[in-house]
């Protein structure tokens, strides 16, 4: 059989089982140990095992269950409660300054745990309320907390940059110092269009009123609620800057930050450190089944001579090699729209980084466009995850559709973000190359 026919059946089996609504793992795996097992043999199970066995051998990995236990302990620590009460004084007079504030700590969320649930769970139950209290339009708050939650998968450290790594061979330390400035310019972009908007409709986005207002002392007192955050996020991202830790070892001082948090905040019990270790055992086995799958597609893959194929097909997109890249960014927001994030990183990371190898861009400035297709991914309809996140916490008056409107326009503004780092890679290359 030719390499086309092949690649055709390969990859419409893989999306027809897909939107049965199998397990991304499971049709990853099983469709390619098929495929495998027809164009080499039996002997093709054993390339399988040792894809499986070289993948569970790899430090990065460690990474992600810690990650992941420090945002689920974040979240029940009582330290999203405190920076609330701070962006609400500091940020409350503005308008629409609470939307801005929710950002800022979703920001502040995204720098200390690299996961989006974390930063949408809790801002929902606290910042959503008071938005529509104090007359808040509902989609410019929602909005806010989903695009603000999203955050978490850009700015560093990412779980998602964690995966990336392990699929391109790339350093997780530079992905990411990668990260840091595009993470900031879309918080940054997203932050000009809250006030922008507020400024020409306030009725959108009222301040709070006057006799709410705190005083300076009050305001000084609420300023001691960033320090906790600050700490942690030195501990993660200092201790790789300043060489003391590999990023896998910094995930380590990160739990160690948001144990002593939960300690400090008096939080920190049996029951959570319980569900924490629950919650992240159900995360971490359900990312470790996607990348077993996910190496057996990529030895399937590569062992049927497809990477050469889709390098000549793209010699037929128009716009030379930056056609390439901007077919490829439709591609993944497209894939962000139905599929899981994890589960796009897998199936199209073996596919498009031996083109962008060929056409010679920077793999570390690709795998930052991939995070941020990644980010848009969980807030677009119909499958993004913050959608559902949401929507398990709002009030009954809010609808699936409410929600869904409500990312449009922030949809367009990371889009926007997403062009700006396309088009200036120093955005993403600076940082890289001045730490290491």
């Amino acid at each position: 059989m030719s390499i086309e026919f092949l690649t055709i059946m390969f990859f419409a089996a893989l999306f027809i089982f897909l939107l049965l609504g199998l397990p991304v793992a499971f049709v990853l795996g099983g469709v390619s140990v098929v495929f495998l097992y027809f164009t080499w043999g039996p002997q093709s199970f054993y390339m399988v095992a040792a894809q499986t066995w070289g993948a569970m051998n790899k430090f990065s990995l460690v990474a992600i269950p810690l990650f992941i236990f420090m945002a689920m302990i974040l979240e029940k620590a009582g330290v999203a409660n405190d920076l609330y009460e701070m962006m609400y004084v500091w940020f409350g007079p503005v308008r629409g300054g609470l939307a801005v504030g929710t950002v800022v700590i979703c920001a502040i969320f995204g720098a200390m745990c690299g996961i989006s649930g974390a930063a949408v769970v809790s801002m929902g139950t606290i910042a959503l309320p008071s938005m529509l209290k104090y007359g808040y339009d509902k989609e410019l708050a929602l909005g806010c907390i989903n695009a603000g939650g999203s955050l978490g998968i850009l700015i560093p450290p990412s779980v998602i940059m964690i995966i990336y790594a392990l699929i391109s061979g790339e350093s997780v330390g530079r992905l990411f110092a990668g990260g840091v400035v595009p993470g900031i310019l879309i918080a940054t972009l997203l932050s000009l269009y809250i006030t922008i908007r507020c400024l020409f409709q306030p009725s959108l986005g009222p301040a709070i009123p006057k006799e709410e207002r705190g005083d300076w002392s009050r305001k000084i007192t609420a300023l001691k609620a960033v320090i906790l955050p600050l700490c942690i996020v030195v501990m993660v991202l200092g201790s790789i800057i300043g060489g003391i830790t590999t990023p896998t070892e910094s995930a380590a001082a990160g739990v160690l930050g948001a144990m002593v948090s939960g300690l400090i905040y008096r939080q920190l019990n049996w029951p959570l450190i319980k569900d924490a270790a629950l919650r992240t055992l159900r995360l971490t086995s359900m990312i470790m089944w996607i990348l077993f799958g996910a190496y057996c597609f990529s030895a399937a893959y590569n062992g049927m001579g497809a990477p050469s194929l889709i390098r000549n097909l793209m010699e037929f997109i128009p716009g030379g090699p930056w056609g390439s890249i901007i077919f490829i960014q439709v591609i993944l927001l497209l894939l962000g729209m139905v599929l899981d994030p994890a589960g796009i990183m897998m199936i199209t990371g073996p596919v498009f980084l031996p083109v962008v190898n060929a056409h010679g861009f920077d793999p570390v400035w690709f795998g930052i466009l991939f995070t941020v297709n990644m980010e848009i991914g969980y807030m677009t309809p119909p499958f993004g995850f913050n959608l559902f996140y949401l929507k398990g916490i709002v009030p009954s008056s809010i609808s699936m559709a409410d929600i869904y409107r409500s990312v449009i326009p922030y949809t367009a503004v990371e889009i926007s973000g997403l062009a700006l780092v396309m088009i200036f890679p120093a955005l993403v290359t600076w940082l890289p190359n001045k730490m290491f």
